[in-house]
């Protein structure tokens, strides 16, 4: 295994890290979390957090069944508000009960190709196999009800990468380490796309082989 090791809330605060080096975060445009085993609980980022700067202090045990504080462990913990995103974050683990990790951020280029009404293209081999598809979330009030039940409502068939338009994207993943993945690669369309629709040529630029996506359907296939 060569990810990071250990505590959910070190790999989460790594995941913070990375986003922020990459430009896919400013300051804490964006929030994450991860379900704990054994628990009917999640860690979150804390409300208003800088992703670059996350620690385990850093994050809120919420009990998923119904987002009342969570207890874990015998020792004490610090008492920080959730990320005004929770009721996003609960309503995916509720939908999908393989998902255990969250990441919520606001890319640039994938929210540029929103607001121009342009929907990211899957071209190469990686963007298939760990996008698969990506679907655009109407836009709903940022903390409401109404974008957590809708967003939840549109992953429930399975769709890990999704949009929420005029507002950011939410990836997951059955770990912390494929969601992470999944955002990077999901910016790397977003920007692919972008760069065809730049240089004229958007019509131009051709999706994954179905070749590919054919033997992504074959159980027996290699991961890329």
């Amino acid at each position: 295994m060569n990810y990071v090791h250990g505590d959910l809330r070190d790999q989460l605060a790594f995941v913070g890290f990375d986003v922020v080096q990459a430009g896919l975060v400013v300051g804490s445009g964006g929030n994450l979390s991860a379900r704990i085993p054994d628990e009917d609980a999640l860690w979150v980022t804390a409300s208003g957090t800088w992703l670059g700067r996350l620690s385990r202090t850093t994050f809120a045990p919420v009990r998923i069944s119904d987002g009342s504080p969570a207890t874990i462990g015998s020792v004490p913990l610090p008492r920080v508000e959730p990320t005004s995103e929770i009721a996003l974050h609960l309503a995916l683990y509720r939908a999908r009960p393989d998902v255990n990790a969250v990441i919520h951020l606001h890319p640039q280029t994938a929210l540029l190709l929103d607001a121009l009404g342009e929907h990211i293209r899957i071209v190469t081999t990686d963007h298939a196999h760990y996008l698969g598809r990506v679907s655009t979330v109407p836009f709903r009030l940022p903390g409401s009800i109404e974008v957590a039940a809708l967003t939840a409502a549109m992953a429930a068939d399975g769709t890990d990468c999704l949009v929420l338009s005029q507002h950011g994207c939410v990836v997951m993943g059955d770990s912390i380490e494929l969601a992470h993945k999944r955002a990077r690669y999901l910016e790397e369309a977003a920007q692919l796309t972008y760069r065809a629709l730049a240089a004229g040529r958007l019509e131009n630029l051709r999706d994954s082989p179905e070749e590919f996506l054919t033997r992504l359907s074959d159980p027996t296939a290699i991961s890329v």
